[in-house]
C-alpha cells in the first residue's frame, strides 16, 4: 500500500519528486488519505488538530517534524502554562508557522513595525518565540521592536543553527564574488533568506532550482560566482550547478563544521 505525505515533507521539489517516484503520495488534507493508511507529517511541524483527525480516521502516523521545531512547540506550551502571552515572529502562511500557531493561543508578528505589535500593557508577561528559518538580521530588528514595547519580555531566538551558519557564510562570501546563486526551492523560507542576505550586500543574487535555470545574461562580466544552498537542497543539485559552471575552478570556503545528529522518529526506531 502507498505511503501518504501531508504537505511537502521538506520545501524542495526534487526531494518531493524523488519520494513520489518511489510511490509516496503527497496530499494537502487528511481527508485525501484512505482510512487506516500510513501518513507522514512534514518536517515543518503539525498542529494538534492534525493528530486528532488522524486518530479519528485510524491513520498510522510517522511524524517527521524537525526536532528544532518540536523545541519551539514545547517552549510555547511551557510559556502558555506559566500564564505568559506568547508572540511568534514568523512568516504568515508558512507551514511551520501554521504548526506552531496551532499548539497554544499565541499572536503572530510578521513585521518589525511597532504598529503591528499587539496592544498589550507594557508590563504584561510576554514570551517571544521565532520561526526556525528566518533572517538573523531581520529577526533581531523585530525582537528589538518587541523589547521596546514589552521591556520584560522573555525572548527565545529559535532560528536553526544551519540557517544561522549559512547566512553568516553567505555574508562573508558575498564580498568576494560578483554573483551569488542560491540553490533551492522558491517556497523555501531559508533559501529566500539566503538570497536576501546576499543581495543586501549589493551583489546580484538569484534563487535557482538547478543549472537549467541559470540565465546566460547573469554571467556577463562575472569572474567569480558564489554558490550556496538551502537546508533541504540535495547535494546532487549543488554538484550539478558546479559542473555546469566551472567544475575545475572551484574554491571551497571554510565555515562552521556541523556535526549535529538527531534520532529517527519514534515510529521508525
Amino acid at each position: 500500500p502507498p505511503v501518504y505525505v501531508k504537505h511537502q515533507i521538506v520545501h524542495n521539489p526534487h526531494v518531493v519528486a524523488d519520494l513520489e517516484r518511489k510511490g509516496a503520495i503527497t496530499v494537502d488534507t487528511l481527508d485525501q488519505v484512505p482510512v487506516g493508511s500510513l501518513v507522514v507529517f512534514s518536517a515543518h511541524g503539525s498542529p494538534p488538530d492534525d493528530f486528532e483527525q488522524a486518530e479519528e480516521r485510524s491513520l498510522r502516523v510517522i511524524d517527521a517534524v524537525c526536532p528544532l521545531v518540536t523545541r519551539v512547540h514545547n517552549e510555547a506550551k511551557k510559556y502558555h502554562r506559566e500564564g505568559k502571552k506568547v508572540l511568534l515572529v514568523g512568516h504568515r502562511g508558512h507551514q511551520e508557522v501554521r504548526g506552531t500557531m496551532g499548539q497554544v493561543d499565541m499572536t503572530l508578528v510578521d513585521d518589525s513595525a511597532d504598529s503591528l505589535l499587539p496592544d498589550w500593557a507594557p508590563d504584561d508577561e510576554v514570551a517571544v518565540l521565532t520561526q526556525t528559518t528566518l533572517s538573523v538580521g531581520d529577526t533581531a530588528q523585530s525582537i528589538d521592536a518587541i523589547k521596546q514595547r514589552f521591556p520584560s519580555a522573555v525572548v527565545r531566538n529559535d532560528i536553526c543553527y544551519a540557517t544561522t551558519n549559512r547566512q553568516f557564510a553567505v555574508t562573508e562570501m558575498a564580498v568576494m564574488v560578483d554573483l551569488v546563486l542560491v540553490i533551492g526551492a522558491v517556497n523555501s523560507s531559508n533559501c529566500n533568506r539566503l538570497r536576501e542576505v546576499a543581495a543586501s550586500h549589493g551583489v546580484p543574487s538569484y534563487l535557482i532550482n538547478g543549472p537549467e535555470e541559470i540565465e546566460a545574461s547573469w554571467l556577463d562580466g562575472v569572474s567569480k560566482v558564489g554558490i550556496t544552498s538551502g537546508a533541504s537542497t540535495p547535494e546532487v543539485l549543488v554538484e550539478s550547478v558546479i559542473s555546469a559552471l566551472a567544475p575545475d575552478k572551484v574554491t571551497m570556503l571554510s565555515g562552521v563544521e556541523e556535526d549535529v545528529s538527531f534520532t529517527l522518529p519514534r515510529e521508525l526506531r
